[in-house]
C-alpha cells in the first residue's frame, strides 16, 4: 500500500511542478513556420508537424496557429513569447527568447507587479523606466520614492526612484528591481539594466536570449 501511495505522490508532484512552455514564432515562409520552443534552436514546421509538444495547425500571412499543450494559440512574427502551463509559483523559468520587430527593436509584453505593460528592451537605460501615466495605471505609489533629476531630449525633468516588487517576461521573473518614474510621456516601459543585468544576454540575428544568472 505504501509504495503505491509514494508513487502517486511523486506523480502528483511532477504534474504540479511542471514549468510553463515558452513558444516564439520567428518567421514564416512558403507555408512553413519558424518556431522556437523553450529557447531551443529555431526549426521550420510544416502544417501538421510537431516539435516539443507544439503542433503547427495553419499559417496565414505573418501569423501561425499552433496547438500548445492541447490549446490553440495564434502567434504573430515578432510578438512576445506565448507561455502555456504554470508551475507552483507560475514563474519558475530561467530563460526567455525575444524576437526583434522589423525595425530591430525588442518589444516584449510583460508584467510589473502582476500588471501588464509593453516593454522596449534598452541596454542603454540604467534602470527600468516608466512614464507617469503607466505608473499610475498599474498603481505604483511612486510619489513616495526618492526624487532624482533626469536628462531627456526635452531637457531636464524630475523623476522618482523606486523599487518594483517583480518584473516578469513570459515565465521568467526578477524580484525587487530598481526603477525610475519619469514625468515625461513615454510610449513604452524601458526594460533597462536593473533588470537585464540579472541575465546573460546573447543576440543572434533577430533573436535575443536572456538566461538568468542567479
Amino acid at each position: 500500500m505504501l509504495p503505491h501511495l509514494f508513487l502517486a505522490l511523486i506523480l502528483w508532484l511532477a504534474a504540479t511542478t511542471s514549468w510553463a512552455q515558452s513558444v516564439v514564432l520567428s518567421g514564416v515562409a512558403s507555408g512553413k513556420a519558424l518556431v522556437v520552443v523553450d529557447g531551443a534552436p529555431p526549426r521550420f514546421l510544416s502544417v501538421g508537424q510537431s516539435r516539443g509538444g507544439v503542433t503547427l495547425l495553419s499559417v496565414e500571412g505573418d501569423s501561425a496557429t499552433l496547438e500548445i499543450e492541447g490549446k490553440r494559440q495564434t502567434l504573430k512574427v515578432g510578438a512576445a513569447p506565448i507561455s502555456v502551463g504554470k508551475g507552483l509559483s507560475g514563474a519558475g523559468g530561467k530563460r526567455v527568447v525575444l524576437t526583434a520587430d522589423a525595425s530591430g527593436h525588442f518589444l516584449p509584453q510583460g508584467h510589473i507587479n502582476g500588471k501588464a505593460v509593453q516593454f522596449l528592451l534598452d541596454t542603454g537605460a540604467t534602470t527600468v523606466t516608466l512614464g507617469a501615466a503607466d505608473a499610475k495605471r498599474i498603481n505604483l505609489k511612486y510619489e513616495h520614492g526618492q526624487k532624482v533629476q533626469l536628462s531627456t531630449a526635452n531637457g531636464n525633468t524630475t523623476g522618482y526612484l523606486i523599487r518594483l516588487d517583480s518584473v516578469r517576461l513570459s515565465d521568467v521573473v526578477a524580484y525587487d528591481v530598481e526603477a525610475v518614474i519619469s514625468s515625461e510621456p513615454m510610449p513604452f516601459v524601458l526594460l533597462g539594466n536593473s533588470f537585464l543585468n540579472r541575465f546573460q544576454m546573447q543576440k543572434t540575428n533577430d533573436q535575443m536570449t536572456l538566461e538568468k544568472r542567479y
